[in-house]
Parts: C-alpha cells; sequence; structure tokens
C-alpha cells in the first residue's frame, strides 16, 4: 500500500496540504521534518493518553511510537498528540473524584478539536485508565473518519500472603485497618506490592470493562485488549492497529457503519457477562449519544437481565485480566457468548471482517475455569442488573456479580456527600440492616457524579458488605463490591426522590425483580418536596461549573451535547 492509493482531494486533510494557498500551511510540516511525500499522504491522528498521573497511562508512548511505525509502513503520516487523563485511583475519596467524569467529556472534546484544527484523515487511539477509553472512543463516533482504537494492557496482578490482588485489596485494607483486622505494618505491606507495573487496575473494573466493550463493539483489533501493560507484544498490537487504520482509510470503512444498534447490544452482553463495570451502562448510552442511537439505560438494563454471567473475574470472582490474557484473551470470551446465541456475529469490525469471521478461527479453551461456557454459565443472568422504582424512576444500576443476596429491606441512614458517608463508615455509626444515602452526588449535584469505592471498600474491609446497601445518585468504581446501587434518577440535585429520604424510612431493593422502591407515600414525599431546597453549590466557576450547567442525566449517559441526532453535518465529510 503506497499514497497513489489514497485519493487526497476526497480526504479532509486536503484542506491543509494540497494546492498554493497552502503553502504556508505546507511550511510547517517541513519545520518539523517532513519531506514532501509525506505531506502528500493521508494523515493519521495518533492520540494517547500519555501521562505521569498513573500507571495506567506510563506505557502509552511506547505504544504509540509503534501505532506510528504501523501507520508509516502502510503508506500514512502520523500526527502523535496527548490528551489528558483523571485517574480515579488518585482521585478517589476526596473532591478530586470529582473531575473523573468530567475529563470524559475533555477527552472526546480535545480529540475533536485537533483532529478538526489540523483536518487530520484518520485516528488511532491509545488509552489506559477508566474514563480515557469511553472517551477516546465517543471522539471516533462524533468525527466518524476511518479509526482504531487500541488498550494500553492491564497492570500485572501484585501478590500479598500467597493471594493475587489488585489497588481494591488496598481499598478495603483501608476498611480492615479502621476495624482493626489489619495492622499498619500489614497495610504498608499491601500498598507497596498491590500494583506492580505499568498499566491500568487489573480487575473487570472500568478499564478492563471498556476495554472488552472496545472489542465486542468492533472498535478493535481482535485479541488487542489482552495483553498487560508491560509486555512486549502490545507493540506488534499497536503496528498492527496503525495498519489496520490505513486499510480503513482505502476501504472507506468507518466508526458509524461499525458501531450498530446491534454493535451496542453486543457491547452491552460483554459488560454483563464479564461482571463488569456498572460504570459500562454510562459509558455506553454516552457512545450511542455520539451516533444517533437511542440506548439508554433501561436498554443497556434489558440487555443485563437477559445475559449469562461467565467470567469469573475480580472484584465479585477470582481472576483478573492477566488471567483472561493466559486462556486466550477476550475473543474466549467473546467466542463463548458467539456460540452461546447471544451475541450478533454479523458485525462488522475494524478487520473489515464480521465478527463472527474474526472468531472462526478462535476455538473455546475447555482447559480453563477463568470463562464459562453459556450453557454452563455462573448465573444464568448478568452480573449487572438495572433497576427502577419508587427511588428511582429514571433507573439506576447494580452489580450483582458474586453477591449472596440479590434482595434487601432496610431503613434509609442519608448523607447529603460522601465525605460525610466515608466518616461514619469509619466510625462504624453505622448498623446492620442500614441503606446507606449517599446523595447530591449526580452529574450535576457533584457537579461530576463521583465514585464511591472509598465508602464502599471500607464497608467489605470492616466485613460488612453483605450486612448494610449503599445507594447514591452518584457512581461507584468497577472495583466496588457489595449491594451497592449508584446512577439513581432522577439525581437529588434535580429534585428526584433520593433528595426526600429521611433516616428511618423503609428501602426495599430486589435485583431478581429488577426494582427499588421507597416506602413512603405519595402524599408524604409531596409534602417533604414542598419544603425542600436545592443545597448550595461551591462549584460556581470553572470547568466544574461547565459540566453541571450542560451535562444532562445519568440515563442518557451524563452527556454535555446534544449529539449525533442533532448533527447537521459530520466533521468526516468536510
Amino acid at each position: 500500500m503506497d499514497a497513489k492509493t489514497f485519493d487526497k482531494s476526497k480526504l479532509p486533510s486536503r484542506h491543509v496540504t494540497e494546492g498554493p494557498s497552502r503553502a504556508p500551511h505546507r511550511s510547517y510540516y517541513y519545520a518539523m521534518g517532513l519531506k514532501e511525500e509525506d505531506i502528500h499522504r493521508p494523515f493519521v491522528g495518533v492520540a494517547s493518553c500519555w501521562n505521569e498521573a498513573a500507571p495506567c497511562n506510563i506505557s502509552l508512548m511506547r505504544q504509540a511510537q509503534a501505532v506510528k511505525t504501523g501507520v508509516s509502513e502502510a503508506g500514512g503520516t502520523p500526527r502523535e498528540f496527548c490528551t489528558i487523563t483523571v485517574t480515579d485511583g488518585i482521585a478517589m475519596g476526596h473532591q478530586g473524584m470529582k473531575s473523573s467524569l468530567v475529563s470524559r467529556e475533555v477527552i472526546a472534546d480535545s480529540i475533536e478539536l485537533t483532529m478538526r484544527g489540523h483536518s487530520y484523515d484518520a485516528l488511532v487511539g491509545v488509552a489506559g485508565c477508566d474514563k480515557s477509553l469511553p472517551g477516546m472512543m465517543m471522539a471516533m463516533l462524533r468525527l466518524n473518519v476511518p479509526s482504531v482504537f487500541i488498550y494500553g494492557g492491564s497492570i500485572l496482578p501484585g501478590r500479598f500472603k500467597g493471594h493475587d490482588v489488585t489497588v481494591v485489596d488496598v481499598f478495603e485494607g483501608v476498611g480492615m485497618h479502621s476495624a482493626g483486622k489489619m495492622s499498619n505494618a500489614e497495610l504498608h505491606e499491601l500498598e507497596c506490592v498491590a500494583c506492580p507495573s505499568a498499566g491500568s487496575c487489573g480487575g473487570q473494573f472500568t478499564a478492563n470493562t471498556m476495554a472488552c466493550v472496545s472489542e465486542a463493539i468492533g472498535l478493535a483489533l481482535p485479541g488487542s485488549a489482552g495483553a498487560p501493560a508491560p509486555y512486549e507484544s502490545r507493540d506488534h498490537l499497536a503496528v498492527e492497529s496503525g495498519k489496520a487504520v490505513m486499510r480503513l482509510i482505502a476501504d472507506g470503512l468507518r466508526p458509524r457503519d461499525i458501531c450498530t444498534r446491534k454493535a451496542f447490544e453486543n457491547a452491552a452482553v460483554i459488560v454483563a457477562a464479564t461482571g463488569g463495570s456498572t460504570n459500562g451502562a454510562l459509558h455506553l448510552p454516552a457512545m450511542a449519544n455520539e451516533v444517533g442511537i437511542d440506548f439508554d439505560l433501561f436498554d443497556v438494563a434489558e440487555i443485563f437481565r437477559k445475559t449469562p454471567y461467565i467470567a469469573d473475574l475480580k472484584p465479585g470472582g477470582k481472576y483478573v485480566a492477566k488471567d483472561v490474557y493466559d486462556i486466550g484473551g477476550v475473543p474466549q470470551i467473546l467466542k463463548a457468548l458467539l456460540e452461546g446465541g447471544v451475541l450478533h456475529g454479523d458485525c462488522i469490525t475494524v478487520t473489515g471482517k464480521t465478527l463472527a469471521q474474526n472468531l472462526e478461527s478462535v476455538k473455546f479453551n475447555t482447559d480453563q475455569k477463568v470463562v464459562f461456557p453459556v450453557s454452563n454459565p455462573i448465573s444464568k443472568t448478568g452480573g449487572v442488573v438495572g433497576l427502577k422504582g419508587s427511588l428511582a424512576p429514571d433507573g439506576a444500576i447494580v452489580k450483582v456479580a458474586g453477591l449472596k443476596t440479590q434482595k434487601f429491606r432496610g431503613t434509609a441512614l442519608c448523607f447529603d456527600c460522601e465525605e460525610d458517608a466515608f466518616q461514619a463508615v469509619e466510625d462504624r455509626k453505622y448498623k446492620d440492616g442500614d441503606v446507606i444515602i449517599i446523595r447530591y452526588e449526580g452529574p450535576k449535584g457533584g457537579p461530576g457524579m463521583r465514585e464511591m469505592l472509598s465508602t464502599t471498600a471500607a464497608l467489605y474491609g470492616q466485613g460488612s458488605g453483605d450486612k448494610v446497601a449503599l445507594i447514591t445518585d452518584g457512581r461507584f468504581s468497577g472495583g466496588t463490591r457489595g449491594l451497592c446501587v449508584g446512577h439513581v434518577g432522577p439525581e437529588a440535585a434535580v429534585g428526584g426522590p433520593i433528595a426526600f429520604v429521611q433516616n428511618g424510612d423503609i428501602i426495599t431493593i430486589d435485583a431478581e425483580a429488577g426494582t427499588l422502591d421507597l416506602e413512603v407515600s405519595e402524599e408524604e414525599l409531596e409534602k417533604r418536596r414542598k419544603d425542600w431546597k436545592v443545597p448550595p453549590n461551591m462549584y460556581q466557576s470553572g470547568a466544574l461549573r461547565k459540566f453541571a450547567d450542560q451535562v444532562g442525566p445519568a440515563r442518557f449517559g451524563a452527556v454535555t451535547h446534544a449529539g449525533g441526532k442533532a448533527e447537521v453535518h459530520c466533521y468526516a465529510d468536510i
């Protein structure tokens, strides 16, 4: 494949490289060492989330260089750029977590602006940390230029007292420490060994969940989500991703050709089948919004409800991402689901082949205990469940993977921010049977819809993970376990029922029936509603204020713009 294969007159980069009027523009490229031949090739944006914020991101520059090699070898001119990330493990448990979900929008927006501003023809995105995966894929769907996603890879598991551990074990260790079950020395030893390499959190938390989505939805090369970040095989996958995007340019295959309604259904299936992060129910609607496809929380939850849970992965199960890689990677999960009849095999992917064609040569590995066949699932329904009821008319989400019971009825214990709830947990100011309510943490109310891992992990570490429930209009980390209900909508800040819950109210959770109810009469709720005032929010300027002004409900992905349905023209068609 060479530059002659591509007709520049039909590509966006013609606006900056072709004709006498673009001489000033070309002079900038000569200044960066490009030759005339390079300038007249397709320009491929190579976006990475490299930074030194967390181990998730520190290997991404290396992989971006490999992507550039693949692009160049296949006749393109790569143009590397970086975008931000906010790393949840470090932002967790304090005001910094308000920046996390906002960063997803900034990532998508910054990639869009870079691509638009420089008229790049295609995109390869390399991402590692939780919000950077959906943010990168949202940009691909928004721009609709030929695109390939590649995950930066998971971290290697740590070892503590003869067992594999992840960062979630450290969060739970904080709870054990507060309960007197772990010494200072043990906690210190654990924190020093839990994260032994570059890469994203190793369990089926948000990063690995969305990495699985990237393969299931067809935006990533088969098997590319599996290898841990330190492995040199990731560099080969990156080179192939660079070559693949050049084939997509030549074939005219774009993300919206790939990410159809059926492809989104496949993505939801793999979230449920792996007991993945509840954040999948937030990010899939946000990605669908970019295309203009109706796919909200209830659509996702309906697929979750009928999907078998087949992958025994942390936090609900035993294994980590490296274990999936060792048995054959994400294609093993997809093969099991395809053979079980719960995937649409006719969806096209970035290989130019269908999902079923990609899996033709894959033989399901029966000599392992990580992934089960659909005929013998861990449970017949998915590891993540949608809820609806008088406490959540616009829905809520709960991860049930690994839970002993999926029903709970208890008395409300209310907090208006996470910090107050965490302190109460630390001080053991709750009792068995309580339903801890954390509100005003939704997209607008936070603002930013914080994750509650510090609080849920502390409860588990104290041995109360199955003795209390927790409900919030905020989010949970993919690492959360226990009966923890998030994304409750409408959120408290806009007058949702969760705003009117009082201490002692009876709340019923039934994940089997898919219900979440507040046992208070409508007359009493109306009385409370009349006396209610929105609490003041300290964030009245800057990025968090802008997000609060623009963000929509969690049900639709907590997005900040009208999306594909309102689109007048698509960037790829300029």
